[in-house]
Protein backbone atom coordinates (compact mmCIF):
# COMPACT_ATOMS: atom_id res chain seq x y z
CA UNK A 1 0.00 0.00 0.00
CA UNK A 2 0.99 4.13 -0.68
CA UNK A 3 2.62 5.50 2.58
CA UNK A 4 1.37 8.28 1.17
CA UNK A 5 -2.31 8.14 1.68
CA UNK A 6 -5.19 9.81 -0.54
CA UNK A 7 -8.60 10.74 -0.09
CA UNK A 8 -9.89 7.47 -1.24
CA UNK A 9 -7.53 5.61 1.64
CA UNK A 10 -8.67 7.08 4.13
CA UNK A 11 -12.06 6.52 3.41
CA UNK A 12 -11.27 3.12 3.13
CA UNK A 13 -9.74 3.27 6.44
CA UNK A 14 -12.71 4.73 7.88
CA UNK A 15 -14.88 2.03 6.57
CA UNK A 16 -13.30 -0.65 8.14
CA UNK A 17 -13.16 0.72 11.32
CA UNK A 18 -16.70 2.20 11.01
CA UNK A 19 -18.53 -1.28 12.73
CA UNK A 20 -16.21 -1.51 15.75
CA UNK A 21 -18.01 -0.55 19.08
CA UNK A 22 -15.51 2.14 20.84
CA UNK A 23 -15.93 3.52 23.81
CA UNK A 24 -13.99 5.45 26.53
CA UNK A 25 -12.26 1.76 27.33
CA UNK A 26 -12.69 -1.75 25.89
CA UNK A 27 -11.69 -4.14 23.40
CA UNK A 28 -13.04 -1.98 20.39
CA UNK A 29 -10.82 0.95 21.07
CA UNK A 30 -7.77 -1.96 21.43
CA UNK A 31 -9.09 -3.08 18.14
CA UNK A 32 -9.24 0.65 16.43
CA UNK A 33 -5.58 1.17 17.67
CA UNK A 34 -4.39 -2.47 16.39
CA UNK A 35 -5.59 -1.46 13.01
CA UNK A 36 -3.73 2.08 13.14
CA UNK A 37 -0.43 0.35 14.13
CA UNK A 38 -1.05 -2.35 10.89
CA UNK A 39 -0.66 1.50 9.05
CA UNK A 40 1.82 3.20 10.91
CA UNK A 41 3.85 -0.17 13.22
CA UNK A 42 5.77 2.40 15.14
CA UNK A 43 2.38 3.77 17.19
CA UNK A 44 2.68 2.78 20.51
CA UNK A 45 -0.54 1.30 22.30
CA UNK A 46 0.11 1.81 25.71
CA UNK A 47 -3.02 1.29 29.06
CA UNK A 48 -3.54 2.95 32.05
CA UNK A 49 -4.95 1.22 35.10
CA UNK A 50 -8.39 1.69 36.25
CA UNK A 51 -8.74 4.27 38.97
CA UNK A 52 -5.61 5.77 38.24
CA UNK A 53 -6.22 9.47 39.69
CA UNK A 54 -6.04 12.00 36.74
CA UNK A 55 -5.64 14.99 37.95
CA UNK A 56 -9.36 15.89 39.57
CA UNK A 57 -10.75 12.55 37.09
CA UNK A 58 -9.87 8.79 38.05
CA UNK A 59 -9.98 6.35 34.80
CA UNK A 60 -13.41 4.47 35.08
CA UNK A 61 -13.64 0.98 34.50
CA UNK A 62 -13.73 -0.98 31.28
CA UNK A 63 -16.90 -1.74 29.56
CA UNK A 64 -17.89 -4.98 27.62
CA UNK A 65 -21.40 -5.78 26.25
CA UNK A 66 -21.73 -8.70 24.13
CA UNK A 67 -25.66 -8.84 23.29
CA UNK A 68 -27.96 -6.57 23.84
CA UNK A 69 -31.75 -6.34 22.33
CA UNK A 70 -35.35 -5.53 23.17
CA UNK A 71 -37.98 -7.70 22.29
CA UNK A 72 -41.68 -6.50 21.85
CA UNK A 73 -45.01 -8.02 23.13
CA UNK A 74 -45.20 -9.99 20.00
CA UNK A 75 -41.45 -11.52 20.76
CA UNK A 76 -40.41 -9.50 17.76
CA UNK A 77 -36.82 -8.03 18.27
CA UNK A 78 -37.32 -4.45 17.93
CA UNK A 79 -33.90 -3.09 18.89
CA UNK A 80 -30.44 -4.76 18.05
CA UNK A 81 -27.56 -4.14 19.40
CA UNK A 82 -25.76 -6.36 16.42
CA UNK A 83 -27.98 -4.20 13.92
CA UNK A 84 -26.07 -0.66 15.35
CA UNK A 85 -24.44 -0.37 17.66
CA UNK A 86 -25.61 3.35 18.58
CA UNK A 87 -28.69 1.65 19.93
CA UNK A 88 -26.98 0.84 23.56
CA UNK A 89 -26.02 3.66 25.78
CA UNK A 90 -22.66 3.75 26.25
CA UNK A 91 -21.87 1.82 29.52
CA UNK A 92 -24.96 0.67 30.09
CA UNK A 93 -24.93 -1.47 33.25
CA UNK A 94 -26.82 -5.21 32.64
CA UNK A 95 -30.25 -5.81 32.79
CA UNK A 96 -32.44 -9.06 31.83
CA UNK A 97 -36.26 -7.99 32.53
CA UNK A 98 -39.58 -7.55 30.87
CA UNK A 99 -41.55 -4.52 31.90
CA UNK A 100 -44.21 -2.67 30.46
CA UNK A 101 -43.44 -0.11 27.59
CA UNK A 102 -44.20 2.83 30.34
CA UNK A 103 -41.76 2.01 32.43
CA UNK A 104 -38.98 1.16 28.90
CA UNK A 105 -40.03 4.52 27.77
CA UNK A 106 -37.62 6.18 30.19
CA UNK A 107 -35.10 4.12 29.31
CA UNK A 108 -35.42 5.17 25.46
CA UNK A 109 -33.58 8.12 23.65
CA UNK A 110 -34.71 9.09 20.35
CA UNK A 111 -34.78 12.40 18.79
CA UNK A 112 -38.88 14.06 17.59
CA UNK A 113 -36.46 16.35 15.12
CA UNK A 114 -34.59 13.83 13.51
CA UNK A 115 -37.20 11.08 13.09
CA UNK A 116 -34.49 8.77 11.77
CA UNK A 117 -31.65 9.31 13.38
CA UNK A 118 -30.55 6.84 16.03
CA UNK A 119 -28.88 9.48 18.70
CA UNK A 120 -25.56 8.70 20.93
CA UNK A 121 -26.25 8.43 24.07
CA UNK A 122 -23.91 7.88 27.31
CA UNK A 123 -23.70 7.37 31.11
CA UNK A 124 -19.87 6.77 31.86
CA UNK A 125 -19.71 7.87 35.10
CA UNK A 126 -23.40 7.12 36.26
CA UNK A 127 -24.75 3.58 36.71
CA UNK A 128 -27.85 3.15 34.41
CA UNK A 129 -28.82 1.70 31.29
CA UNK A 130 -30.97 2.52 28.19
CA UNK A 131 -31.54 2.06 24.21
CA UNK A 132 -31.27 4.43 21.29
CA UNK A 133 -33.50 4.12 18.68
CA UNK A 134 -35.26 6.08 15.76
CA UNK A 135 -37.85 8.41 16.92
CA UNK A 136 -40.38 6.86 13.45
CA UNK A 137 -39.65 3.48 15.47
CA UNK A 138 -40.36 4.41 18.99
CA UNK A 139 -44.04 5.86 17.61
CA UNK A 140 -45.02 2.77 16.70
CA UNK A 141 -44.52 0.78 20.08
CA UNK A 142 -47.61 -0.53 21.10
CA UNK A 143 -48.19 -1.40 25.08
CA UNK A 144 -47.17 -4.58 26.84
CA UNK A 145 -44.44 -6.22 28.10
CA UNK A 146 -41.10 -5.89 26.90
CA UNK A 147 -38.33 -8.11 26.91
CA UNK A 148 -35.14 -5.55 27.94
CA UNK A 149 -31.73 -7.50 27.41
CA UNK A 150 -28.04 -6.13 27.98
CA UNK A 151 -25.30 -8.65 28.30
CA UNK A 152 -22.59 -6.33 29.67
CA UNK A 153 -19.83 -6.15 31.99
CA UNK A 154 -18.21 -2.76 33.90
CA UNK A 155 -14.80 -4.33 35.54
CA UNK A 156 -11.49 -3.21 36.87
CA UNK A 157 -9.09 -3.15 33.76
CA UNK A 158 -7.67 -0.56 31.83
CA UNK A 159 -7.97 2.62 29.45
CA UNK A 160 -5.90 2.25 26.02
CA UNK A 161 -4.48 5.37 23.99
CA UNK A 162 -2.13 5.11 21.03
CA UNK A 163 1.57 7.47 21.02
CA UNK A 164 4.15 8.11 18.08
CA UNK A 165 6.72 10.24 18.22
CA UNK A 166 8.56 10.87 14.72
CA UNK A 167 11.64 12.62 16.10
CA UNK A 168 13.21 15.62 14.14
CA UNK A 169 16.37 17.67 13.64
CA UNK A 170 14.95 20.15 16.71
CA UNK A 171 13.67 18.94 19.80
CA UNK A 172 10.62 21.90 19.41
CA UNK A 173 7.71 19.32 19.03
CA UNK A 174 4.65 19.72 17.00
CA UNK A 175 1.80 18.15 18.88
CA UNK A 176 -1.30 16.24 16.98
CA UNK A 177 -4.24 14.79 18.96
CA UNK A 178 -7.51 13.07 18.18
CA UNK A 179 -9.81 10.72 19.75
CA UNK A 180 -10.76 7.51 19.70
CA UNK A 181 -14.13 6.30 22.07
CA UNK A 182 -17.09 6.71 19.83
CA UNK A 183 -18.86 4.29 18.29
CA UNK A 184 -20.15 4.21 14.40
CA UNK A 185 -20.10 7.76 13.58
CA UNK A 186 -17.60 8.56 10.08
CA UNK A 187 -17.15 12.37 10.66
CA UNK A 188 -17.20 13.21 14.39
CA UNK A 189 -15.26 10.23 15.47
CA UNK A 190 -13.37 8.41 12.39
CA UNK A 191 -12.39 11.08 9.99
CA UNK A 192 -9.71 12.92 12.83
CA UNK A 193 -7.88 9.32 13.43
CA UNK A 194 -7.79 8.28 9.81
CA UNK A 195 -6.18 12.05 9.13
CA UNK A 196 -3.44 11.14 12.04
CA UNK A 197 -2.73 8.40 10.68
CA UNK A 198 -1.94 9.62 7.11
CA UNK A 199 0.16 12.82 8.33
CA UNK A 200 1.81 10.08 10.25
CA UNK A 201 3.05 8.31 7.19
CA UNK A 202 3.28 11.35 5.14
CA UNK A 203 6.12 12.70 8.06
CA UNK A 204 7.42 9.36 8.46
CA UNK A 205 8.72 9.63 4.57
CA UNK A 206 9.84 13.61 4.11
CA UNK A 207 13.14 14.46 6.33
CA UNK A 208 11.78 16.17 9.41
CA UNK A 209 13.11 20.13 10.66
CA UNK A 210 10.61 19.66 14.10
CA UNK A 211 9.47 16.29 15.69
CA UNK A 212 6.39 14.85 15.86
CA UNK A 213 4.02 13.59 18.93
CA UNK A 214 0.77 12.06 17.20
CA UNK A 215 -1.93 10.70 19.90
CA UNK A 216 -4.94 8.70 19.57
CA UNK A 217 -6.49 8.49 23.05
CA UNK A 218 -10.34 8.63 24.19
CA UNK A 219 -11.30 12.18 24.33
CA UNK A 220 -11.75 14.12 27.65
CA UNK A 221 -10.55 11.62 30.33
CA UNK A 222 -7.60 9.98 27.48
CA UNK A 223 -6.49 13.62 26.66
CA UNK A 224 -6.80 14.25 30.75
CA UNK A 225 -4.73 11.17 31.52
CA UNK A 226 -2.15 11.37 28.37
CA UNK A 227 -1.23 14.99 30.16
CA UNK A 228 -0.62 13.65 33.47
CA UNK A 229 1.77 11.44 32.41
CA UNK A 230 3.30 14.35 29.57
CA UNK A 231 2.78 17.67 30.62
CA UNK A 232 6.32 18.85 31.94
CA UNK A 233 7.23 17.33 28.35
CA UNK A 234 4.85 19.07 26.65
CA UNK A 235 5.48 22.33 28.52
CA UNK A 236 8.77 22.41 27.68
CA UNK A 237 8.91 21.40 23.47
CA UNK A 238 6.00 21.92 22.17
CA UNK A 239 5.72 24.14 19.86
CA UNK A 240 2.16 24.00 18.48
CA UNK A 241 -0.43 21.66 18.41
CA UNK A 242 -3.76 20.56 16.48
CA UNK A 243 -7.09 18.42 17.88
CA UNK A 244 -7.95 16.37 14.76
CA UNK A 245 -11.84 16.34 14.91
CA UNK A 246 -14.74 16.31 12.41
CA UNK A 247 -12.39 17.06 9.06
CA UNK A 248 -14.56 14.26 7.00
CA UNK A 249 -16.97 16.27 5.07
CA UNK A 250 -16.86 18.35 1.97
CA UNK A 251 -19.58 21.29 3.02
CA UNK A 252 -16.65 23.87 4.70
CA UNK A 253 -13.79 24.48 6.82
CA UNK A 254 -13.69 26.04 9.96
CA UNK A 255 -11.51 27.35 12.35
CA UNK A 256 -11.93 27.27 15.99
CA UNK A 257 -8.82 29.13 18.45
CA UNK A 258 -7.32 28.13 21.42
CA UNK A 259 -8.43 29.93 24.59
CA UNK A 260 -6.72 33.65 23.87
CA UNK A 261 -6.05 32.79 20.43
CA UNK A 262 -2.89 34.08 20.34
CA UNK A 263 -0.48 31.04 19.62
CA UNK A 264 1.74 29.94 16.92
CA UNK A 265 -0.56 27.72 16.15
CA UNK A 266 -3.65 30.15 15.59
CA UNK A 267 -1.16 32.15 13.53
CA UNK A 268 -0.19 29.09 11.38
CA UNK A 269 -4.08 27.72 10.86
CA UNK A 270 -5.11 31.28 9.80
CA UNK A 271 -2.14 31.95 7.31
CA UNK A 272 -3.01 28.69 5.94
CA UNK A 273 -6.61 29.43 5.69
CA UNK A 274 -6.50 32.66 4.50
CA UNK A 275 -4.61 31.97 1.65
CA UNK A 276 -6.18 28.70 0.67
CA UNK A 277 -9.71 28.69 1.29
CA UNK A 278 -12.25 30.53 -0.41
CA UNK A 279 -14.38 30.76 2.73
CA UNK A 280 -14.38 29.01 6.25
CA UNK A 281 -16.58 29.39 9.49
CA UNK A 282 -13.95 31.21 12.23
CA UNK A 283 -15.37 30.09 16.13
CA UNK A 284 -14.65 31.45 19.70
CA UNK A 285 -13.34 29.36 22.12
CA UNK A 286 -16.40 29.68 23.86
CA UNK A 287 -17.79 27.14 20.99
CA UNK A 288 -15.10 24.69 22.16
CA UNK A 289 -16.20 20.81 22.63
CA UNK A 290 -13.29 18.58 21.93
CA UNK A 291 -9.61 18.02 23.70
CA UNK A 292 -8.27 21.81 23.37
CA UNK A 293 -11.00 21.98 26.66
CA UNK A 294 -7.80 19.88 28.15
CA UNK A 295 -5.13 21.09 26.24
CA UNK A 296 -5.56 25.16 26.69
CA UNK A 297 -7.17 24.98 30.14
CA UNK A 298 -5.34 27.33 32.93
CA UNK A 299 -2.29 25.99 34.14
CA UNK A 300 -1.59 23.77 31.43
CA UNK A 301 -1.95 26.53 28.15
CA UNK A 302 -0.35 24.69 25.64
CA UNK A 303 -0.51 26.42 21.89
CA UNK A 304 -3.56 24.07 20.74
CA UNK A 305 -6.64 25.25 17.99
CA UNK A 306 -8.47 23.36 15.73
CA UNK A 307 -9.04 23.33 11.96
CA UNK A 308 -11.95 21.47 10.81
CA UNK A 309 -14.47 20.73 8.37
CA UNK A 310 -17.65 21.47 9.73
CA UNK A 311 -17.55 21.91 13.45
CA UNK A 312 -18.92 19.28 15.55
CA UNK A 313 -22.32 20.44 16.92
CA UNK A 314 -22.77 22.77 13.75
CA UNK A 315 -23.68 19.90 11.20
CA UNK A 316 -26.94 18.10 11.85
CA UNK A 317 -25.93 14.77 11.88
CA UNK A 318 -23.75 15.29 14.68
CA UNK A 319 -23.80 12.58 17.00
CA UNK A 320 -26.24 10.29 15.16
CA UNK A 321 -26.59 8.04 13.15
CA UNK A 322 -26.84 10.29 9.95
CA UNK A 323 -22.83 10.90 10.76
CA UNK A 324 -22.27 8.20 7.79
CA UNK A 325 -20.12 8.13 4.54
CA UNK A 326 -22.62 10.44 3.28
CA UNK A 327 -21.50 12.97 5.42
CA UNK A 328 -17.79 11.69 4.78
CA UNK A 329 -16.13 11.71 1.23
CA UNK A 330 -12.91 11.20 -0.10
CA UNK A 331 -13.37 14.31 -1.13
CA UNK A 332 -13.84 15.80 2.18
CA UNK A 333 -10.84 13.92 3.89
CA UNK A 334 -8.47 14.93 0.90
CA UNK A 335 -8.98 18.37 1.26
CA UNK A 336 -8.65 18.07 5.31
CA UNK A 337 -5.34 16.45 4.32
CA UNK A 338 -3.65 18.74 2.16
CA UNK A 339 -4.79 21.80 4.29
CA UNK A 340 -2.70 20.29 7.16
CA UNK A 341 -0.37 19.67 5.17
CA UNK A 342 0.30 22.97 4.50
CA UNK A 343 0.15 23.91 7.62
CA UNK A 344 2.80 21.50 8.56
CA UNK A 345 4.89 22.72 5.32
CA UNK A 346 4.52 25.69 7.14
CA UNK A 347 5.61 25.48 10.50
CA UNK A 348 8.79 23.69 8.72
CA UNK A 349 9.51 26.23 6.48
CA UNK A 350 9.15 29.51 8.83
CA UNK A 351 11.70 31.49 9.74
CA UNK A 352 12.74 34.91 11.10
CA UNK A 353 14.62 37.16 8.78
CA UNK A 354 16.80 39.66 8.54
CA UNK A 355 17.91 41.88 5.09
CA UNK A 356 22.05 42.04 5.45
CA UNK A 357 22.36 45.50 3.82
CA UNK A 358 21.99 49.15 5.40
CA UNK A 359 19.27 50.61 3.15
CA UNK A 360 18.11 48.94 -0.41
CA UNK A 361 20.73 46.65 -1.59
CA UNK A 362 22.14 46.76 -5.52
CA UNK A 363 19.69 44.78 -6.87
CA UNK A 364 20.83 45.24 -10.77
CA UNK A 365 24.42 43.89 -9.87
CA UNK A 366 22.43 40.55 -8.82
CA UNK A 367 20.22 40.25 -12.01
CA UNK A 368 17.54 40.73 -9.55
CA UNK A 369 16.56 44.31 -11.42
CA UNK A 370 15.18 44.75 -14.91
CA UNK A 371 17.80 46.35 -17.26
CA UNK A 372 15.49 49.28 -17.95
CA UNK A 373 12.55 49.94 -15.75
CA UNK A 374 10.75 53.16 -14.04
CA UNK A 375 12.30 53.36 -10.37
CA UNK A 376 9.23 54.53 -8.79
CA UNK A 377 6.84 51.82 -10.40
CA UNK A 378 9.45 48.72 -10.83
CA UNK A 379 7.44 45.21 -12.40
CA UNK A 380 5.29 43.05 -10.09
CA UNK A 381 7.86 40.58 -8.82
CA UNK A 382 10.58 42.93 -7.99
CA UNK A 383 8.17 45.27 -6.13
CA UNK A 384 7.32 41.98 -4.33
CA UNK A 385 11.47 41.46 -3.49
CA UNK A 386 11.73 45.06 -2.17
CA UNK A 387 8.83 44.42 -0.11
CA UNK A 388 10.02 41.33 1.58
CA UNK A 389 13.41 43.17 1.78
CA UNK A 390 11.71 45.88 3.48
CA UNK A 391 10.18 44.70 6.23
CA UNK A 392 13.19 42.17 6.74
CA UNK A 393 14.51 43.32 10.36
CA UNK A 394 15.03 40.06 12.38
CA UNK A 395 11.52 40.40 14.10
CA UNK A 396 9.11 39.21 11.65
CA UNK A 397 8.81 35.63 10.29
CA UNK A 398 7.50 34.44 7.22
CA UNK A 399 3.94 34.69 8.14
CA UNK A 400 4.70 38.37 9.06
CA UNK A 401 6.13 39.78 6.01
CA UNK A 402 3.41 37.44 3.53
CA UNK A 403 1.15 39.58 5.56
CA UNK A 404 2.55 42.86 5.52
CA UNK A 405 3.17 42.85 1.70
CA UNK A 406 -0.32 41.15 1.08
CA UNK A 407 1.10 37.83 -0.81
CA UNK A 408 0.64 34.19 0.47
CA UNK A 409 3.19 32.40 2.58
CA UNK A 410 3.98 30.04 -0.66
CA UNK A 411 5.15 33.31 -2.62
CA UNK A 412 6.50 34.90 0.15
CA UNK A 413 9.01 31.78 0.76
CA UNK A 414 9.69 31.69 -2.89
CA UNK A 415 11.08 35.25 -3.10
CA UNK A 416 12.99 34.56 0.50
CA UNK A 417 14.58 31.50 -1.21
CA UNK A 418 15.95 34.34 -4.16
CA UNK A 419 16.65 36.40 -1.29
CA UNK A 420 18.55 33.99 0.69
CA UNK A 421 20.63 32.68 -2.62
CA UNK A 422 21.99 36.08 -3.29
CA UNK A 423 22.76 36.87 0.18
CA UNK A 424 20.16 39.31 1.13
CA UNK A 425 18.84 38.06 3.75
CA UNK A 426 19.82 35.55 6.59
CA UNK A 427 18.04 33.48 9.21
CA UNK A 428 18.28 34.74 12.53
CA UNK A 429 15.78 32.83 14.65
CA UNK A 430 17.16 33.27 18.08
CA UNK A 431 13.70 32.03 19.85
CA UNK A 432 11.65 29.08 19.62
CA UNK A 433 8.74 29.29 17.20
CA UNK A 434 6.22 29.18 20.07
CA UNK A 435 7.76 33.02 20.98
CA UNK A 436 7.31 34.15 17.30
CA UNK A 437 3.95 35.29 17.36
Amino acid sequence: MNKIATGVQMLSWAKDLFPLNRSITGEGTRETLRYLSDLLPELQIKEIETDTQVFDWRVPQEWAVREAYVEDPQGNRVIDFSVNNLHVVGYSIPINRTMPLEELQNHLHSIPDQPNAIPYVTSYYEKNWGFCLTDELRSKFIPGEYKVYIDSDLFDGSMSYGELILPGEDKGEVFLSTYICHPSMANNELSGPVLATALGRWLKENPRRFTYRIVFVPETIGALAYLSRNLESLRENCIAGFVLSCVGDDRTYSYLPSRLGNTYSDKIALAVLDHEVSHYEKYSYLDRGSDERQYCSPGIDLPVCSVLRSKYGAYPEYHTSLDNFDVVTAEGLGGALNIYKKMIGLIESNHLYRATCLGEPQLGRRSLWPTTSNMNNPPGDTRKLINVLAYADGNLDLIDIAKYCDISTVECERIVNVLLAADLLENVDIRSPRSIN
